[in-house]
């Protein structure tokens, strides 16, 4: 007998981001292949294309509406929007940072931007996934391009040890959390989240409910570069293009914490019991090993790998209180604002880096050495953008700590206290290596003497000018994100 087939409702408007992006990607190949090895056209189709998605991300937000589609695995709401605007924003200033530096070097624009535009791709599927099966998947869509794009410098040797390192120990990640994901489909029976949550509230904790939890949780920490999953981090970091860099620093961990959030606050929020311990632990070493190493560092670029490290243990800390209904909402909230705001500030320091080493070549520390000298609009911008990532007031990060202060000592639990103080240590800690660069940009000599002005490409300038307006307007308002991260709620 033959099973009827039941056609499922697509709700196109719901789709709409991922339509446009897809149509992008395939004008994208199209201009690559009726145009030369390096066109400026190909950087200008990939900015449209990312600001076009934008477009149904508005409309969808305007229109306020919760979307669910196949039986709950793909819902777009206010988190999702939310995200997924991040992700084609910060996108976007991707593109501007890599125009130059990808046209004015020895590599194919074409597959580079397919790959980006493709990881993104990616990453606003993974928004949207409330399902084990479709989460996989959009893993797999954004990790893979970048994979590829992290050993983009294919005669460095670094870049290929580096891109090399992130691959193994991704598919090792992903083995891990498909594991921990089989164990929970065999125990539900479920692979749609709000269906397992229900299922693991009736049935309480099992041992392989535990080990299936640890599981995924653990696969999920290497996507955020959370000690002790963090050891590919700096090589890649260091050895991929700078952009890319910047990407990985941003968009590859923001999607990392999305799937956290939506694994842990739908599917496993009744075993807060075994992610909370988890999560105390990782949020604490990640955020002290994480500075204590960066103090040591004289790569700019490596030196940033390990303050994003640490800025991964300030995120992963309201998730350590988030087990009641009480201290959940502002959890994912608090861990929502501090992904917006860290996204603007660390998209900025690294258009700094990426625009001074046009000059010199060199991404050392004491390459900064006297850049008040020869660029002081640079110096001034760069001291925004590193001490707002410090969270010194009134710069957009004062407000990102402060929302983390306030959800993990609003806990009220011994646990939560503690991991403020933790916060508050590591964040003195920061200060001193992010002031280090500020003193060689301002008090240091001109390591080689050479004091001809920095010139700042139009789409260089313009990622500075996003970032800079970003960072200083959520200082001053930051009600800006703090209404945003009020709306990502996750039910």
């Amino acid at each position: 007998m033959l099973l009827a087939f039941a056609t499922p409702q697509i709700d196109y408007h719901a789709f709409a981001p991922e339509l446009v992006l897809t149509g992008a990607l395939v004008v994208l190949l199209l201009v690559d292949l009726a145009s030369d090895r390096n066109r400026p056209l190909l950087g200008a189709v990939a900015g449209i294309g990312l600001l076009a998605s934008m477009v149904p991300v508005l409309t969808l937000a305007v229109d306020g509406a919760d979307r669910s589609m196949f039986g709950g695995a793909y819902v777009v709401d206010n988190f999702a929007l939310t995200m997924k605007a991040l992700f084609l924003i910060s996108g976007y200033v991707v593109v501007l940072l890599s125009t130059n530096y990808i046209a004015e070097g020895d590599y194919y624009e074409g597959e580079y931007y397919f790959l980006l535009l493709s990881s993104i791709l990616g990453m606003t599927i993974m928004a949207s996934s409330r399902d084990l099966i479709s989460i996989f998947v959009a893993l797999e869509t954004l990790s893979i391009p970048a994979y590829m794009l992290a050993t983009w410098r294919k005669r460095d040797d670094k870049s290929n040890e580096g891109g090399l390192k992130y691959y193994l120990m991704g598919v090792f990640a992903t083995a891990i959390m498909l594991y921990g994901m089989s164990l929970i489909f065999g125990w539900t029976g479920q692979t749609v989240l709000v269906e397992i949550g229900r299922s693991l509230s009736q049935q309480g904790t099992k041992p392989i409910v535990t080990l299936g939890v640890i599981f995924c949780v653990v696969g999920f920490a290497f996507k955020v570069s959370a000690v002790p999953f963090h050891t590919w981090a700096p090589d890649t970091y260091q050895g991929a293009p700078t952009p890319i860099t910047a990407f990985l620093s941003v968009g590859s961990k923001a999607a990392g914490f999305v799937a956290i959030m939506e694994l842990v606050f739908i599917g496993f929020f009744n075993q807060h019991e075994i992610w909370e311990p988890m999560f105390w632990v990782l949020a604490v070493l990640t955020m002290t090993i994480g500075n204590l190493i960066a103090l040591r560092q004289t790569n700019v670029v490596r030196l940033f790998a390990y303050s994003s490290i640490a800025q991964a243990g300030y995120m992963l800390a309201p998730l350590a209180v988030a087990g009641t209904a009480a201290t959940r909402d502002q959890s994912i909230s608090a861990t929502v604002v501090y992904l917006l705001v860290y996204s603007a500030m660390n998209l900025g320091a690294f258009a700094v880096i990426i625009t001074v080493a046009r000059k010199t070549r060199s991404a050392e520390l004491s390459s900064f050495g006297g850049l008040f000298e020869y660029a002081p609009g640079l110096a001034v911008l760069m001291t925004v953008f590193l001490f707002a990532l410090a969270g010194i007031p009134p710069l957009g990060g004062w407000f990102a700590k402060f929302v983390i202060f306030r959800a993990t000592a609003g806990a009220g639990t011994g646990a939560g206290y503690t991991l403020a103080v933790f916060v508050a240590v590591n964040s003195v800690i920061a200060l001193f290596y992010y002031a280090r660069i500020a003193q060689e940009m301002w008090f240091k000599p001109v390591p080689d003497g050479d004091t001809t002005p920095v010139r700042i490409p139009p789409a260089l300038g313009a990622a500075l000018g996003i970032c800079v307006l970003a960072t200083v307007a959520i200082g001053f308002y930051p009600q800006i994100v703090g209404r945003l991260g009020d709306m990502a709620h996750l039910v």
